[in-house]
């Protein structure tokens, strides 16, 4: 096989949330340009339907199924059918996120972090339980954990959000570690600040752009299909050895100041 062959992900099933928009649009529709038939979820049924319609009419293949991630049923719904719409699973990209809070760590209410904490570390942790079986059957699989660069490195007013990205990283390397036996790898994307409607409030702020870009090496943010090609080479052959990694795409944000 060809190392170009090796990008391949035809026959392979991939489920990514969030990704009726933004970075997990991007990343989905990546996926199913190289082969992967994805399943494209997020809360609600319209629009995932919307999106699957979009890749199918374009010669893809998609189907839609909604599933709030930090809902236990709809978990259990979302690997439940896409077993029964196509017999396996090989990748699930963990990118669904909230981040409802913007401000200090002790002007937040615990019903906040409850809420944060659920849908950012809880549930990426029990949707990968529940795809672990199937992969483990198929003595394979690819688990790819979208966290950020606020993860790694504390910025203002994002602490709660940074807890639950750090915990993320901590996650993928204990996925890593306990299930590489069974030939399941995991690994975890820090993307730096992209132009999505997620993170409108900061990219909408010109004072905060102009200094991040001053700051960053590449000089700009980001568009969410710069995310798209690292989680394909981490999804397929091509990263066959790579487990427990941290890789952060980030403009150079980490290396900043």
């Amino acid at each position: 096989m060809s190392i170009k062959q090796k990008f391949d992900l035809s026959g392979k099933v991939a489920i990514v949330t969030g990704s009726s928009k933004g970075i997990g649009l991007s990343i989905a529709r990546g996926l199913a340009e190289n082969g992967a038939k994805v399943v494209i979820s997020s809360r609600k049924q319209d629009a995932v339907d919307t999106i699957a319609e979009e890749f199918n009419s374009s010669g893809l293949e998609a189907i839609g199924i909604a599933c709030h991630i930090g809902d236990e049923e709809q978990r259990k719904a979302l690997v439940t059918k896409t077993v029964e719409e196509y017999g396996r699973i090989d990748i699930l990209v963990n990118n669904a996120a909230i981040n409802p809070f913007y401000g200090p760590l002790e002007t937040s209410g615990e019903e906040v972090f409850d809420k944060i904490m659920s849908v950012n570390v809880k549930a990426p942790w029990l949707l990968s339980n529940m795809v672990q079986p199937h992969m483990k059957a198929n003595e394979s699989g690819s688990i790819i954990n979208i966290s950020s660069v606020e993860g790694i490195h504390p910025g203002f007013r994002l602490g709660l959000y940074s807890m639950t990205k750090s915990a993320l990283i901590m996650l993928t390397k204990n996925q890593a570690k306990e299930w590489g036996r069974y030939g399941i790898r995991s690994n975890v994307v820090c993307p730096g600040l992209i132009k999505t409607k997620f993170s409108e409030s900061l990219w909408s702020n010109e004072k905060l752009v102009a200094g991040y870009n001053q700051m960053v090496p590449l000089q700009r943010m980001a568009e969410p299909d710069e995310m798209a090609g690292l989680v394909m080479l981490l999804a397929s052959d091509a990263g066959s050895y790579m487990t427990g990694g941290v890789y952060a795409a980030d403009g150079g944000y980490l290396i900043s100041g």
